[in-house]
């Protein structure tokens, strides 16, 4: 080759590489000028002198008033872009599916998690695992009547247990717990577990401790500067309670191995467990023990913990709108009698199901959605976000949004009724998020709130305590991952001790 063509080469080389300057300095240029905008940060700390640290999303909804539907915030130093609105986390979550589906990194998840599971994994892995756990939970009967006639007989287990207190005081966190729990479970595992079982109820108190300590300041302080972890404790019991279910998941899976029959799977452990015989040899499989841990780990607590909440809600807002309460019980004395609710009874009970999606939408069970990532460079509502930004799709603001609920801070069962009494549905009740990553066990949890809700009110009338007034019943949620109410007594009158009974009354009416 001679100089010419040499000085040539080199002439174009140069071109290129000033073209490819020039498009990073446009890009980044772009990004600075076209980022959502926010609050200006200080050094080191970003905005964290202006956030609610035990409420976050009660600032992340005043900062929308201010800076619009797409803005950020600093947390030290790590960027987050929130998402606010029903149009806007719709046309994030659904219209920008893919680009939004990815999950940020976290250091106490990184911790934990370790990439595994569904929740908070995200490639290849997290497709995998959630087509199969998605598959295997519907072939358990996830939505059909072989869990219907499960949560059926779980409820009568409830009642009876709610009606050895005879109408006295009585906190109902873990009772809800394990009933909730134990629907999942007979999934999981092939069993159930009796609500005063010793590792039943340590494994119940160390979810609710996890989902406390996972919305907590301390872990997010740990989160945003892992370097003081050695201050910040509250992780490390996170981390060590996660490792005691891991350990107890273990066991269990062990003990299925001992009696493994591919024709004769009996849970979802040993659905996997067979799937992971048929992988052996495959270096790049997927079903191993991590995932396998990791996934009961998390379809336990998202399966016990949100569901429960709800409901605890409901009797909490039951007691407090007594005349609600009286129209529910009204309505299933009409349609459902003496009979255990199923859900064919459903579509017949506008009312209860209107009360059943307030409840949901008031509750705001995980305001701030589960943590998103972009997955891709992507441009909403006009700002430019990054890929790997850490997005929060903030899910108080969809089931508070002005411009789709009437009185969006209100217990208001109406929202969902039309001037007939019929039952609306509503685009904007989203309490299971959208999109790629929307509640894998949305279908379960409809089943299992109805079912639980309508034969609590079928069998009991909820009251405050003695000496608790309707106007003493605190609303304000408490301070976690979740926002379930906080801690109270309720007292569950008997209305009647049998559902021979509640024919009689029915006969008599």
């Amino acid at each position: 080759m001679d100089w010419t063509s040499l000085a040539a080469a080199g002439l174009v080389l140069i071109l290129i590489l000033l073209l490819v300057l020039k498009r990073e300095h446009y890009w980044k240029n772009y990004a600075r000028k076209s980022f959502p905008p926010g609050p200006r940060p200080l050094p080191i700390i970003g905005n964290l002198h202006i956030m609610d640290l035990k409420r976050p999303y009660r600032t992340m909804l005043e900062l929308s008033e201010v800076y619009g539907p797409v803005f950020s915030i600093h947390m030290g130093q790590n960027k987050v872009v929130v998402l606010s609105g029903y149009e806007t986390v719709k046309e994030a979550l659904v219209n920008h599916a893919d680009a939004f589906a990815g999950r940020p990194e976290i250091p106490v998840l990184e911790k934990s998690v370790k990439g595994n599971g569904i929740l908070f994994s995200q490639g290849e892995n997290w497709k995998m695992m959630r087509r199969f756990t998605l598959t295997t939970l519907r072939d358990f009967g996830m939505g059909k009547k072989a869990i219907e006639d499960f949560i059926v007989e779980e409820y009568g287990h409830l009642v009876d247990t709610i009606e050895t207190h005879k109408g006295k005081p009585l906190e109902m966190t873990l009772m809800l717990n394990a009933a909730v729990a134990n629907v999942v479970v007979s999934i999981l595992l092939g069993k159930r577990y009796d609500y005063e079982d010793p590792t039943f109820k340590r494994l119940l108190c160390l979810v609710n401790e996890n989902v406390r300590l996972l919305g907590s300041p301390t872990v997010s302080l740990y989160n945003t500067y892992p370097v003081l972890g050695f201050l910040l404790k509250s992780h490390k019991t996170l981390l060590k309670n996660r490792d005691e279910i891991g350990d107890f998941i273990k066991v269990t899976f062990l003990e299925h191995l001992k009696t493994l029959d591919k024709n004769d799977q009996r849970s979802f452990i040993d659905t996997f467990l067979v799937r992971q015989q048929e992988e052996k040899g495959n270096t790049n499989g997927y079903f191993h023990n991590d995932n396998l841990t990791e996934i009961v780990r998390n379809l336990f607590a998202a399966g016990m913990e949100t569901t429960s909440s709800t409901l605890r809600w409901g009797l909490l807002l039951m007691m407090k709108y007594p005349e609600i309460q009286k129209k529910v019980q009204k309505e299933i004395e009409q349609v459902i009698g003496s009979t255990p609710p199923r859900i064919k009874h459903r579509t017949q009970m506008p009312y209860t199901d209107a009360v059943i999606h307030e409840i949901q939408r008031f509750a705001n069970i995980l305001p701030l959605n589960l943590p998103h990532a972009t997955t891709t460079d992507v441009t909403l509502k006009g700002y430019f976000i990054p890929k790997g930004t850490y997005t929060i799709p903030l899910l108080a603001s969809v089931l508070r949004d002005k411009s789709h609920w009437e009185k969006p801070d209100i217990f208001h069962p109406e929202h969902f009724l039309d001037s007939e009494g019929k039952f609306v549905k509503k685009d904007a009740f989203m309490p299971f998020s959208a999109g790629r990553r929307i509640c894998a066990g949305e279908t379960l949890a409809k089943m299992e709130l109805f079912l639980f809700f309508t034969s609590l009110l079928q069998r009991f009338t909820f009251h405050p305590p003695t000496g608790v007034s309707i106007s003493d019943l605190d609303l304000t949620p408490a301070v976690g991952f979740t926002t379930p109410p906080i801690a109270h007594e309720v007292c569950a009158v008997p209305r009647f001790s049998s559902f021979s009974q509640v024919s009689s009354f029915s006969q008599d009416r």
